[in-house]
């Protein structure tokens, strides 16, 4: 089974990239690797939810933002790289989390994410990670995640 045939299966359409909001693009080729820039969780142009974990979302939510801000990361993926067969490795993952000041469970938000990247890639999608809690984020997004990916030719 292709990756996107077990992203169909599992009821996941990727979106087309977003426009950037600010000077940067959505991600870039250097070689065989590429840099998504950071996805936030929104679908149909639109935030899943707002506000800081641990004050206005739950574990579950940030969880299931995550997850949605990864599928926009595939989508700027598949849209510089075309098949994401072609993906060798999901080398590095970055999870920017909205936090209330006694919150620390980053990692089991951005696990929402890094699951994800495993159920599609299995051992492909394994990768080293950064979970990190920050004060505020873009559109008062929960999260925010990027990746690095290493494709073949």
């Amino acid at each position: 089974m292709t990756v996107e045939e077990k992203l169909a299966a599992m009821g996941i359409i990727l979106p087309e990239p977003p426009a950037p909001v600010a000077s940067y693009v959505p991600g870039l080729v250097c070689h065989n690797l590429v840099f998504v820039s950071g996805q936030l969780p929104t679908k149909d142009g639109k935030l899943l939810m707002e506000g800081a974990l641990g004050r206005e979302l739950s574990v579950e939510e940030g969880y299931i933002a995550a997850r949605q801000a990864v599928i926009n990361c595939l989508g700027v993926l598949k849209s510089l790289v075309g098949d994401l067969d072609r993906v060798e490795r999901i080398v590095r993952l970055t999870a920017f989390v909205q936090s209330a000041p006694d919150f620390h469970a980053q990692p089991q938000v951005a696990n929402g994410a890094s699951d994800l990247l495993q159920e599609v890639f299995g051992t492909r999608g394994k990768h080293t990670r950064v979970a990190v809690g920050v004060n505020s984020l873009p559109l008062n997004a929960p999260c925010e995640i990027d990746f690095i990916a290493a494709v073949r030719p």
